[in-house]
């Protein structure tokens, strides 16, 4: 019996960079654009359609899927994963038209290990490491568990 399989090769393609982006290999970025004074660590998938701000920190092995908007002045923690599918009829959708969006806005910091789910959640909130974003974020504050609730306002 004859193995049969296809090597698609992670690189960065077709990528728009602001100026001073740095960005560690290796890493999966096609399709999207990065902000100016960005910094994308290794181990990191950035799929198309998504746009990361200006002076934004993407840690190692985040995996940011297509239809997330992300705003400038962000933290995204290690390990963070970003959900566009809801898996609405009981498995993966292959049907693109199906995804939903998220927007993260401004001065929004999420911690390693979070999972969010298509949202959007409003400036200056800071998400808590390991939590799930089910729902819209509306109001600042310190956000964790899951579902994520607001544990506290910010300082």
């Amino acid at each position: 019996m004859k193995n049969t399989f296809t090597l698609i090769e992670s690189g960065i393609r077709d990528v728009a960079l602001g100026e001073n982006v740095t960005i560690v290999a290796p890493c999966n970025l096609y399709e999207c654009t990065i902000g100016e004074d960005s910094f994308i660590g290794p181990f990191t998938e950035i799929q198309k359609n998504v746009v990361i701000g200006e002076r934004c920190k993407v840690q190692s092995h985040s995996f940011i899927c297509s239809l997330v908007t992300i705003g400038n002045d962000c933290f995204i923690g290690h390990g963070v994963m970003f959900v566009n599918d809801l898996f609405k009829k009981g498995g993966p959708s292959g049907n693109p038209a199906e995804w939903q969006k998220t927007v993260i806005g401004h001065h929004v910091s999420i911690g390693s290990n979070a999972t969010i789910l298509p949202v959007r959640i409003c400036d200056a909130a800071v998400i808590g490491a390991g939590a799930v974003v089910t729902r819209d974020i509306t109001e600042p504050g310190v956000y964790a568990g899951n579902p994520a609730r607001k544990i506290r306002w910010c300082i």
